[in-house]
């Protein structure tokens, strides 16, 4: 008996060796551009499918003859994608490859951002919508990933790079989607579908790491030895990281669906409510850059969510009571308000203490937390369109701030999920 424990405990020993080499195998100079180029060019093609339509969303409705709640569940079809997709990434990557499913991710983005415009009706329109956010999905969950694989001795680094260029993407779309309709004609369709050249461009890096399978792509995403007796949802921290991660998500898709069309009934112009959103959405990049580096100096987190929130709950304050009195100060306050995604990303990092670890629960988190953000637009658009105004929908985007300090004071604290989640024997 105790020969044989021995040799399993060298087995694994052996098998943990293994995976080590062959992660930090040296990677060349130029292979370790490309993935930079990679990760940038992905980045910046992960949100743009979804803040140019918030630009555009009052006259995708008028042109697709849309009510306010399908409206609201457009604006949910992000989520719910990301729900469903995103689980599925973890086993994709162990079969093809992190890189080989990123450059799917990036293909499906461009076909569906390049049908979208063609629908003739809203059914057509969702489904061609949901190609997109399947690669979206996929791609959100397996960057964590390409990190780890690539950078092992960089991730706070790498992933601050990548969430500013994913910042980035997302403000760049949300100002320039109107100006690009209006200089061509006018059609929202044209608006929409020229998004669709750029994500075809991001497939190109991934191209050259295609085959990149070595057994360093598939250790990173396949379950080590002594992580397979771990049960994730037996972890407190784990679904604490799931409803912060949902309420935030929330919270964002409210304000990337929404915030132009409250803009717009406030009087502002839709040129410069798109201008708005994409303050709100840049100032995640400076943000975006520093927020981890930072959360990573701290055993605790849960004062940065308490801050993060306030700048929330200002931003609505203001929507409410004056949107159109000083709409700059309400984006900017919103703006420092979503940066509670880098936030969860870094979070989610910090709580396992292996690479298998932090895939299982970035999978776990971002699938069930965006399946928990799916009602919230869908109601948004319901209350505006039955209350007729913007009173009830911004009082409820307030209210889900009570609940997200609370899931992320839990979330911030110093805890490893192999603590909480071991499967008893």
């Amino acid at each position: 008996m105790r020969d044989d424990e021995t040799l399993i405990q060298e087995r694994q020993a052996a098998a943990a060796t293994a995976r080590g080499a062959a992660s930090s195998r040296p990677l060349s100079a130029w292979r370790r551009r490309l993935v930079v180029i990679g990760m940038i060019a992905a980045a910046l093609n992960l949100r743009p499918a979804i803040t140019s339509l918030g630009a555009l969303l009052e006259e995708v409705r008028d042109g697709l003859h849309m009510s306010g709640t399908v409206a609201g569940l457009l604006t949910s079809v992000p989520a719910l994608c990301f729900a469903v997709f995103g689980v599925a990434a973890p086993r994709l990557a162990r079969r093809f490859g992190p890189g080989a499913v990123v450059c799917a991710g990036m293909a499906a983005i461009a076909a569906g951002l390049l049908l979208r415009p063609l629908a003739g009706g809203t059914p057509v329109f969702l489904a061609a919508s949901a190609l997109g956010l399947a690669g979206i999905a996929v791609s959100n969950v397996l960057m964590p990933v390409i990190v780890k694989q690539y950078f092992p001795d960089r991730v706070g680094q790498m992933t601050g790079l990548y969430s500013m260029a994913l910042a980035l993407g997302t403000a760049i779309a949300a100002a320039a989607t109107v100006p690009i309709a209006h200089a061509l004609g006018g059609s929202w369709r044209l608006g929409l579908g020229v998004w669709a050249a750029f994500a075809a461009i991001a497939v190109l890096p991934w191209l050259g790491l295609i085959r990149d399978r070595s057994s360093g792509a598939s250790a990173s995403a396949a379950p080590a030895p002594e992580d397979q007796g771990i049960r994730i949802t037996r972890s407190p921290t784990a679904w604490a990281l799931a409803c912060y991660f949902g309420l935030q998500a929330t919270g964002a898709y409210i304000t990337m669906g929404w915030l132009p069309q409250i803009f717009r009934d406030a009087g502002v112009s839709a040129s410069t409510a798109g201008v708005l959103l994409a303050v709100t959405m840049v100032m995640g990049v400076p943000l975006s850059f520093v927020l981890p580096a930072v959360a990573g100096r701290m055993r605790h987190q849960g004062g940065l969510v308490v801050v993060l929130a306030a700048f929330g709950l200002a931003g609505y304050a203001g929507l409410w009571l004056a949107p159109g009195a000083a709409p700059l100060a309400w984006a900017l306050m919103l703006g420092v308000a979503n940066c509670a995604f880098p936030l969860a990303l870094t979070m989610i990092g910090m709580r396992s203490r292996s690479g298998p670890g932090v895939v299982r629960l970035s999978a776990f988190a971002q699938s069930a937390g965006y399946l928990l953000s799916i009602p919230g637009p869908i109601l948004v658009g319901t209350l505006y369109q039955r209350s007729g105004g913007w009173g009830l929908p911004i009082a409820l985007m307030a209210g889900l701030m009570v609940p997200q300090i609370i899931a992320g004071l839990f979330a911030g604290r110093s805890r490893h999920i192999e603590d909480e989640a071991r499967a008893e024997g």
